[in-house]
């Protein structure tokens, strides 16, 4: 005798990617079941700034699903009831700065190529910065900017979506933990055992962010995702505008793509709909590991002083850290899972999630029915990695 279906899918992690999944999904007529084993939004999506880039990814699959997102973050912000308020949705635009001719060179050659795959972009003269940022200091070269370069509140944003996706009838179940993968003895998955009971689908998403290896490994398949961890200071409120648009210097478009575990630091500054302004970025591989280092934070308050001088008469109030969810080339698993079938992937976006969730779940969404996808899947094949770690080297 079969066993009763409890939904149609269940997808796991209710983290921004994992709630654009479930509202996508359930927009598309399909029952629903989000599972997270602690709240919403409390992970590494907690931990985020809520950044919608373009700017920092070069043409490719990457920088094609950013502009989806992007294109379905502003319809989402403007659909009637307020979605874009109650998220603090700000399309204000992003700058990079070069501090040197050199920099502005080669910042200038990127952008050349990303107008060239649809990216809006604008040059900035050394002498055109403080019309854009007045508080910048002095002596830089130039820089481009990115007008399309946007802002949400992540806790927010993944609350709404799944506020939104409820109503079209997806069940949240929080506080539940996933222990296992159910399969049927051909190996298609047929759900999932939690602690608080077996759900059955015929397909499951893992959107489970830095631990989606591990929920990977509870259906048989090997997804190298890896911690990468990174903190974030946060001032005292300060008057509106005095930082205006997200702010960078052009060696953190480097560090994003880099390979390397060691530390890596860039400038990174912007304010929010509150009033501190929030000073990244960091970047390390140290698995889990979640202690608070003092020089790590020393680090990125001197850079963004040398960005904006005002900010040497501001109080950091706190400093917080997450994990990014890491994969070797760069790129998030999205779709389905050929090795273990009816299972899908949604993960692996560093710390691009919160801008690219919206594409993310729209394309989930579309394979989940069938539907011809916005984008080819090609690129972000969960089985595209070495079978080990040893054949990963």
């Amino acid at each position: 005798m079969s066993t009763r279906l409890t939904c149609d899918v269940v997808i796991v992690g209710a983290g921004m990617v994992g709630a654009a999944c479930a509202l996508y999904a359930s927009r598309a007529g399909l029952r629903t079941v989000l599972v997270e084993r602690g709240p919403v939004a409390g992970g590494t999506t907690g931990a985020g700034e809520g950044n919608l880039l373009v700017s920092d990814k070069e043409p490719g699959p990457e920088l094609q699903l950013a502009l989806l997102s992007l294109r379905l973050w502003r319809e989402l912000a403007a659909e009637p009831g307020g979605l874009g308020a109650a998220v603090e949705y700000r399309a204000k635009g992003g700058l990079v700065v070069a501090a040197h001719p050199s920099d502005l060179d080669a910042l200038t050659a990127f952008a050349g190529k990303q107008r060239s795959a649809g990216v809006e972009t604008g040059l900035v003269a050394a002498s055109q910065l403080a019309d854009l940022e007045p508080h910048l200091a002095p002596g830089l070269a130039g820089g481009v900017h990115y007008p399309e370069d946007s802002q949400v509140m992540p806790a927010l944003a993944a609350a709404h979506c799944v506020r939104q996706a409820r109503r079209y009838g997806t069940e949240l179940r929080t506080g539940t933990a996933v222990t296992f993968i159910l399969r049927d003895p051909g190996g298609r998955v047929r759900g999932v055992r939690t602690d608080k009971g077996d759900i059955h689908a015929p397909a499951v998403v893992n959107a489970a962010g830095v631990r989606g290896g591990d929920l990977a490994a509870l259906a048989g398949v090997r997804l190298p995702v890896r911690p990468r961890r990174g903190f974030v200071l946060v001032t005292e409120p300060l008057p509106p505008r005095v930082v205006r648009h997200k702010v960078y210097a052009a060696d953190y478009v480097a560090d994003v793509a880099s390979d390397s575990a060691a530390l890596q630091t860039s400038p990174v500054v912007e304010a929010t709909d509150a009033g501190p302004v929030l000073i990244g970025a960091s970047r390390e591989r140290v698995g889990f590991d979640r202690t608070f280092s003092l020089p790590v934070t020393q680090v990125l308050a001197e850079r963004a002083i040398a960005l904006f001088p005002v900010l040497g008469r501001v109080s950091a109030i706190r400093a917080y850290l997450g994990f990014r969810p890491y994969l070797p080339d760069h790129l998030p698993a999205i779709g389905p899972d050929p090795r273990a079938p009816g299972l899908f992937h949604a993960c692996g976006h560093e710390g691009a999630g919160i801008g690219l969730a919206t594409g993310t779940g729209q394309l989930i969404a579309q394979a989940l029915t069938g539907a011809t996808p916005d984008l080819d899947l090609a690129p972000f094949r969960p089985d595209r990695f070495p079978a080990s770690e040893e054949g990963a080297r």
